[in-house]
């Protein structure tokens, strides 16, 4: 048997770097940051403790850089939000299903729940200040007013009723943690608040 070229080496260390991600994200997203440990995030991923630490500085690091990508990941997909075809409804209504999908609940979660914690990295909280809500509100309201003009959306402030949907999204996603038996809602129930 040959040994493993550079590339496959690469290929390797980027998969087991991915691997404890994924397995950190569960877990934040479930437990918070205080209320996870390495050793959870070994076993969630199937390795040892000190393989962590091979990629990983700390745990402080690894919950960071989740932020950091997690945050530029949204960003690029509100922006990405106004070049989708169709209607702003049909716009809006594509980001609230990509909330909700089931490949995505994790991410969404955990960002909710680092925003609520109050024990995190300071770098990481630097960044979801950067990231803010009222961000998102400001992003999504050129789209959401032209909406409004079309008489898609309902008629009030619109900033007003942006921050009630999004409020709601986010209480869900907090409180069923993708436990409940029923899970979350589909996109069409939360797009009533914006048109009803």
């Amino acid at each position: 048997m040959s040994p493993l070229n550079k590339r496959q080496l690469e290929k390797i260390r980027d998969d087991r770097r991915e691997q404890i991600k994924q397995a950190a994200l569960r877990l934040f997203a479930r437990r918070g940051f205080s209320g996870t440990k390495t050793s959870l995030i070994a076993e969630e991923a199937g390795i040892s403790e000190g393989l962590i630490y091979r990629y990983f500085s700390s745990k402080d690091e690894l919950f960071t850089e989740l932020v950091e990508e997690l945050m530029d990941e949204a960003g690029k997909a509100i922006q990405s939000i106004q070049l989708l075809p169709g209607t702003p409804y049909e716009q809006i209504s594509a980001l609230t299903r990509d909330m909700l999908d089931e490949n995505n609940k994790y991410a969404f979660m955990f960002i909710q729940q680092a925003r609520q914690s109050e024990n995190i990295p300071e770098k990481a909280s630097q960044i979801l200040k950067l990231h803010s809500g009222n961000a998102l509100i400001e992003q999504l309201l050129p789209i959401f007013v032209k909406g409004q003009e079309a008489g898609e959306f309902s008629a009030g402030n619109p900033r007003e009723l942006l921050s009630w949907y999004l409020m709601i999204i986010n209480s869900l996603v907090l409180l069923t943690r993708g436990d409940e038996e029923f899970g979350l809602p589909p996109a069409k129930a939360l797009m009533r608040v914006l048109t009803e």
